[in-house]
């Protein structure tokens, strides 16, 4: 973070890391590291009621600031990163949706909708009829939900309440365990070699409120010089954006959704 310049970074715990062990480090670096309400775990294990119970332990403890992404379709990828196939209206979401609304934390929601495939349709129907049952409260699809252009266009068009991180949306190093196939992968591309796409950038322009910069650092591979290049990366295809926009996208959204003191 330091090397990269990140002022602030919502961190959440992967493995078998506990709670008090996330944010005791986090407590090592107040208002720099914000702990978030681990959701992962509760949908590898389909009928299995301790998902009432398990982030309500979190959710309780005044340390956490945020609740970490919930699983909805998750394609295969690599042994450690299985299939997760949980649809937008399943009980497990609405328990993870009414915590995030009770903390007033925006519902971060990770559905891989190209790679769903036949499925995509079902997701897309239930997704949406999600965000207008909970119009007032925001919903951020991370990894763009591997949408192009125009289906993000169509959503912050419909939708007040949807806003984008653009993690993996980058060009990027090849990945030790997981293969990116410039080609195949259907992740979304938002970049034109180094800067943004004239496209996406004229987007960002319009709606400057609806996206959040962000990064899926996965393994620990992805915390070394393969982050700092990334946030080298954003860094300079942001010069091309309005100083405003810019910081809309860098950190100001983020402050603004998560209610954290705006930085000096």
């Amino acid at each position: 973070m330091d090397q990269g310049g990140v002022a602030r970074i919502i961190l959440m715990a992967k493995g078998p890391i506990r709670p008090q062990e996330l944010f005791s480090f986090a407590s090592n670096y107040p208002g720099r590291v914000i702990p978030a309400v681990r959701t992962k775990s509760l949908f590898y294990i389909e009928n299995d009621k301790r998902y009432y119970q398990f982030p309500k332990n979190q959710v309780d403890m005044r340390q956490f600031g945020a609740m970490s992404e919930v699983l909805m379709y998750h394609a295969q990828k690599v042994q450690r990163a299985p299939l997760i196939v949980v649809h937008p209206d399943d009980e497990r979401v609405q328990v993870a949706l009414n915590y995030a609304r009770k903390k007033k934390w925006p519902f971060i929601a990770h559905i891989e909708f190209v790679a769903a495939g036949h499925l995509r349709d079902v997701f897309m129907t239930k997704f949406e009829a999600l965000l207008d049952k909970n119009s007032n409260h925001p919903f951020v699809l991370i990894h763009m939900g591997q949408f192009d252009h125009p289906d993000v266009c169509r959503l912050i068009e419909e939708h007040d309440n949807i806003y984008f991180i653009p993690s993996w949306s980058n060009p990027m190093p090849r990945h030790p365990f997981i293969a990116l196939d410039e080609s195949s992968d259907p992740r979304t591309k938002m970049f034109d070699g180094d800067y943004l796409a004239m496209d996406w950038k004229q987007l960002m322009i319009e709606h400057p409120d609806r996206f959040i910069l962000g990064f899926d650092n996965v393994w620990p591979e992805h915390w070394g010089q393969y982050y700092v290049d990334q946030i080298k990366l954003w860094r300079e295809a942001m010069q091309e954006l309005p100083l405003e926009v810019a910081h809309a996208l860098a950190h100001d959204n983020a402050e603004r959704l998560w209610h954290l003191p705006p930085l000096p």
